[in-house]
């Protein structure tokens, strides 16, 4: 609730047991339908999924331009996919999964870290996608989330609508498969003054939260509301539900002193 309900005075915390050791890859893919596809097969083995993320051509381009890294593949690659699981005792289970994903046609390379070192080399590959778009240009971030078998429409749409309303600007997507969390970071074009790019993406904004709201998406996955996308609530939210979000609100808060301003313009008295 972005504290807007109230204050946390108690925790409780759920002890878990310690993960074993962690096996590492790294895939290139032609596009996201193969990137779904290789969730669907890692999904359906027996092996303990860490992490599923995935990030595009152009978010690699970045990374290896700011931090200096060399690309993962003799061949370039649409999209790549990093997924981390925890070891099997059984070493078969996992060469038997790899050998299922490198001939399953949709793959274009693929490997596993041979060491610790180059399971954070591939790592950094992912990690290092927000610092290097910032320090490569101007990024103007948004953070959706969809429905998983609703992505490859959404991404679809929103890759037509961007050549067709913007055609030239760079978009940089990559998030975590596994939620449906999709981070989409529209470049600014280098030719366009920086206040002139952050009026049109206001604009950009409420068409992409269109598309979002057609899938059934969440126009902010990780970060909340906030400030920034109060005026979009209703493109996540049925008025029905503002209404009870507002109510909630005058129990817990009917002053409106409990961070003020954040999904609310006032107080809702």
């Amino acid at each position: 609730s972005e504290g807007t309900l109230g204050v946390i005075t108690e925790a409780t915390l759920k002890l878990a047991p310690l993960p074993r050791e962690e096996d590492v890859f790294l895939f290139a893919v032609p596009d996201l339908a193969s990137v779904l596809e290789l969730f669907r097969i890692a999904r359906a083995a027996p092996i303990t999924l860490q992490a599923f993320e995935f990030f595009t051509d152009a978010c690699l381009a970045r990374v290896t331009r700011n931090l200096g890294v060399r690309p993962p593949f003799t061949d370039s690659a649409s999209h790549y996919v990093l997924v981390e699981i925890e070891r099997p005792t059984d070493a078969s289970i996992t060469e038997n999964w790899l050998e299922e994903v490198l001939g399953s046609g949709f793959v274009i390379d693929g490997t596993m870290a041979q060491s610790t070192r180059e399971a954070e080399e591939f790592w950094t590959l992912r990690e290092g996608i927000s610092e290097s778009l910032a320090s490569t240009g101007l990024p103007h971030k948004n953070d959706v989330a969809l429905p998983i078998a609703s992505l490859h429409g959404f991404c679809s749409e929103l890759a037509e609508f961007f050549g067709t309303h913007y055609a030239g600007w760079e978009i940089c997507n990559f998030g975590h498969i596994g939620d449906g969390n999709l981070h989409i970071n529209i470049m600014k074009p280098d030719d366009l003054p920086v206040a002139e790019f952050r009026a049109r993406t206001k604009a950009v904004d409420r068409d992409l939260f269109g598309i979002v709201r057609k899938y059934g998406g969440s126009i902010s996955a990780e970060h909340g509301i906030g400030l920034l996308k109060k005026e979009f609530l209703g493109f996540s939210r049925s008025p029905v539900e503002i209404a009870y979000f507002r109510a909630m609100k005058a129990v817990f808060d009917p002053a409106g002193v409990l961070n003020p301003g954040k999904i609310w313009d006032a107080s809702p008295e």
